[in-house]
């Protein structure tokens, strides 16, 4: 009798923990009160029992979800096919011609560039003609053309193309822009920069509006998201006009979400006047950056290309130094394939990732397509402290390096393309929401194959502490030191090093599901 009853009770609890497995989006019904009182009832659920506890890599009441559905904090894996149907093949190539007939307008009959003159002429030249490395701005080759890129990009991707699907387009775009859309001569580097760091940085501008927007809502909150989405992602909200996605009201969530924290710092740039000095004579900048946190690198699911990435830019004005522009860097990362495991306590993805680096120094340029391996892992020191690590090496099949000394043989560029290596690692000791203290290194190893000839040895280090002040709210220092050690035939050595320090205020804005820094 007694194992009877035991085996009813495991039955029945086996059974009353199937009837919660959630197989389906929770949706809005008719009848069971206002639409925004069920929708918000909806959220509170699933924060309540998704959210991550102290301790923990990812919510403990995971395993009543539909893992092939949703991952592990009940958001959709994939956005829903039948909402968000693959449109004909004719309607994002379309759109990408049209985004290169859009820039080639405004070339010749709003800027009236020389190079916006194109006619058949310039088009048979550029056909018959071999490809240069080209001697654009530092800026336009490696922002603009990545933007560029992206918008070729989410032409695909927001009419329901998968990330590999919508590449393609990238590339096709690119070479149409490089053949027809200017009278220069096609370029080897922007053929390549444009479409593979414009699909990473697209797919990212992707994901963020995808959490940005929630076709559930209705009003003025749904106005808010629709312009905000617009703004990260102009192509997709475009399309969504065109689609009756601005307007059309859903019961049931649509889009693939991740958890994404946003941190913003604000606060001073000091910048030393000489080299090899760390608190003299500055000079002093007014210093912004934001840093996006997408996905949770030890959440126990298959990875698809940027399931997990991080975008990091900051802004500095103000000053007398004209060396450094307003752009101060752009650093980011987002995975392609990865593998969760552990090792006892420690927890670990190892994946292989592409990375964007745009750096504007005063003691270099560098704007870097990188590929390669990487390594996180999460060591539990406590339920609140915890020592987050990640460490990558990489392939830089092109990069953009100034020189510092003189324009090429042409007199028109003032940077180089290289090839090379990277290698970098972020620690963090994170203790809860008291403190945290960071140390991060990159190094860069260049060789020119294009320009002055010679090679740039890089380095990168920035220690960070951060102290609570008022919740979310801290107090922080962080110490940049810039080294290079730039070799070039028919100049003299340089060696150089050169440090800033920026203390500044920041504010963490920590996803309600989310409870780690993860870096």
């Amino acid at each position: 009798m007694k194992y009877t009853l035991t085996f009813l009770l495991c039955f029945y609890w086996v059974m009353g923990v199937q009837a919660q497995v959630i197989t389906a989006p929770p949706t809005i019904k008719p009848g069971l009160g206002a639409r925004d009182v069920q929708l918000q009832r909806i959220k509170d659920r699933k924060k309540r029992l998704f959210a991550e506890t102290p301790g923990r890599i990812e919510p403990g009441n995971a395993h009543l979800l539909d893992t092939t559905r949703f991952n592990k904090y009940g958001d959709l894996l994939h956005d829903d096919p039948v909402y968000n149907p693959r449109q004909p093949l004719w309607k994002p190539a379309a759109q990408v011609v049209g985004v290169n007939a859009l820039f080639m307008g405004f070339n010749r009959y709003i800027a009236k560039a020389d190079y916006g003159y194109v006619s058949v002429d310039s088009w048979k030249r550029n056909l018959r003609s071999e490809p240069e490395w080209d001697t654009d701005e530092f800026g336009i080759n490696f922002i603009g053309h990545p933007y560029q890129g992206t918008l070729y990009f989410n032409a695909a991707r927001s009419q329901g193309y998968n990330y590999w699907q919508s590449l393609p387009f990238a590339v096709g775009g690119s070479l149409t822009w490089e053949y027809f859309g200017e009278n220069t001569l096609p370029s080897y580097n922007d053929m390549i920069y444009t479409p593979l760091n414009g699909a990473a940085l697209g797919e990212i501008l992707y994901r963020l509006s995808s959490n940005i927007l929630d076709d559930r809502t209705t009003g003025r909150e749904r106005a808010v998201r629709e312009v905000a989405a617009g703004l990260v992602n102009p192509v997709r909200g475009l399309n969504r006009l065109l689609q009756g996605k601005t307007f059309q009201v859903t019961n049931r969530e649509v889009y693939e979400k991740e958890p994404i924290n946003v941190t913003l710092f604000a606060g001073v740039h000091r910048q030393n006047e000489r080299q090899d000095e760390v608190f003299g004579s500055s000079d002093t900048k007014a210093m912004v950056n934001v840093q996006l946190d997408y996905g949770n690198p030890f959440e126990l699911q298959k990875r698809k290309p940027f399931d997990l990435f991080r975008l990091r830019a900051e802004f500095s004005k103000g000053g007398d130094d004209t060396s450094a522009g307003t752009i101060n860097n752009i650093t980011g990362y987002g995975i392609l394939f990865g593998r969760n495991s552990s090792l006892g306590k420690l927890d670990v993805l190892t994946g292989l990732f592409q990375y964007y680096d745009y750096w504007n120094t005063r003691n270099f340029d560098l704007g870097a397509l990188g590929f390669g391996p990487g390594l996180f892992t999460r060591l539990p020191l406590s339920k609140q402290v915890s020592l987050y690590t990640n460490a990558h090496v990489g392939v830089i099949p092109l990069a953009g390096n100034s020189t510092r000394f003189a324009p090429d043989a042409n007199g028109l560029r003032d940077y180089v393309y290289t090839t090379g290596l990277h290698g970098k690692i972020e620690s963090t000791l994170s203790l809860g929401r008291h403190a945290t203290a960071a140390f991060v290194y990159y190094h860069y190893w260049l060789n020119t194959f294009e320009g002055l000839e010679g090679n740039n040895s890089i380095g990168i280090v920035r220690p960070r502490v951060t102290v609570q002040v008022y919740k979310n709210l801290s107090l922080g220092y962080e110490h940049f030191g810039y080294t290079t050690n730039r070799r070039l035939e028919d100049y003299p050595t340089q060696r150089a090093v050169i440090t800033d320090q920026k203390i500044f205020l920041q504010l963490f804005l920590q996803d309600p599901q989310r409870k780690g820094r993860y870096n």
